[in-house]
């Protein structure tokens, strides 16, 4: 197919009134759904449940005909069955949880940055004391190590 009969195609499709009206109705909708991740979670969820249907299926027929041919359609389907369910259950280990994560992380970081830039300005020592705080704190730790360590060679 070329892209001059793909560009007709689209545009015939808009050719009826009533396509058209529905587009209007749905247009934000169908752009929320396709941009966000509304699409991989309705395949992951169709695809276990067809999965586990088919597993549990495959069981089921595998235990009530131990027949040759239809035993070996049993275990297809059992096979088939547990490898989509836990392909899913993979995918969701290594793709939607750590996106998610990643989306709350990023939600955190774009609320912290949105704090910061409506705090005024404070000038002048508090600003600066602020900035060294932590350098303090660690410089105050490091010296109380180092004397804990001179007191234990005194006393060993």
């Amino acid at each position: 197919m070329t892209e001059n009969q793909e560009r007709n195609d689209v545009t015939d499709l808009f050719t009826d009134e009533s396509t058209v009206e529905w587009m209007e109705e749905h247009l934000s909708e169908l752009k929320q759904s396709v941009s966000g991740p509304r699409l991989l979670y309705q395949s992951l969820v169709v695809g276990f449940v067809v999965g586990l249907a088919a597993h549990i299926g495959g069981y089921v027929l595998a235990s009530s005909l131990p027949g040759e041919p239809l035993g070996l359609v049993a275990d297809l389907l059992l096979a088939l069955g547990w490898s989509l369910w836990t392909g899913v259950v993979v995918a969701v280990f290594v793709e939607v949880i750590p996106e998610v994560k990643r989306r709350q992380i990023k939600q955190a970081v774009e609320a912290y940055e949105a704090m910061r830039r409506k705090q005024p300005r404070a000038g002048g020592k508090r600003e600066t004391a602020v900035a060294k705080k932590p350098h303090a704190k660690r410089a105050e730790r490091e010296q109380g190590q180092k004397r804990q360590r001179n007191r234990a060679r005194k006393d060993g």
